[in-house]
């Protein structure tokens, strides 16, 4: 079973979790502050973290963007209710996902293998695929601009080719929860925005007029026209 890095300051939340995974047959590795969270991710090697947003020090989102300097390593974060800034502000950083607290072992199971299954599964088609300026190689799971390979993480990269296999349609966003985050009921829409703009980013499109992911007012999404 995967390795979870679980960073979270209290205790009986940190204990009642990391319990609850061992005994679903996870590998885990808890941490108390941000820091002690950061050092375990060199040493562990998580394949997942869940990480809360509220830490003594360095907090969550603080944690997160150090993370995301050099590891794509799927992030899900761990809120309290009402926090709804800092959700957006985590989901800017680059998480994958968020759980609102206190939640069920059964449902933390749940969002961390679909986080853990985003990383999207090789199409049966050869070649590689060219957009303008984009190479996608759906094979072998990879996006290139100019030549230079992007380095896009699995919620990012599935968003990629799901939008990108029917350029011009255009998909809501609760669409997208479905396919992308795996989301079958009424999620949050912000998990989806907050990932078109990193992709954006990373893609170099214009915030306004954007080549590549363009939003549909009122509808959602789509890929195109170039």
């Amino acid at each position: 079973m995967p390795r979870v890095l679980l960073i979270e300051d209290d205790p009986s939340i940190r204990e009642g979790v990391a319990l609850g995974l061992r005994r679903r047959g996870h590998e885990v590795a808890a941490a108390a502050t941000g820091e002690e969270g950061l050092a375990l991710a060199a040493s562990f090697r998580p394949e997942l973290i869940l990480l809360d947003l509220m830490l003594p020090g360095i907090n969550g989102v603080q944690v997160c963007r150090r993370i995301r300097e050099t590891s794509l390593v799927p992030v899900i974060m761990l809120t309290a209710r009402g926090d709804d800034f800092d959700i957006v502000v985590g989901l800017e950083a680059g998480a994958d996902d968020y759980i609102v607290k206190p939640a069920r072992t059964a449902i933390i199971e749940a969002r961390v293998r679909a986080v853990l299954r985003r990383r999207p599964d090789p199409l049966d088609r050869l070649g590689v695929e060219h957009h303008g300026e984009l190479a996608i190689d759906r094979a072998g799971l990879t996006v290139a601009k100019n030549g230079a390979r992007l380095a896009l993480a699995p919620s990012e990269l599935k968003l990629l080719l799901h939008l990108s296999a029917a350029p011009e349609q255009v998909h809501s966003r609760q669409q997208l929860l479905e396919s992308v985050w795996e989301h079958s009921y009424h999620a949050d829409a912000r998990l989806v925005d907050a990932c078109v703009r990193r992709l954006r980013h990373k893609l170099g499109d214009r915030a306004h007029g954007p080549r590549y992911i363009q939003t549909v007012r009122g509808f959602g999404y789509r890929f195109g026209p170039l």
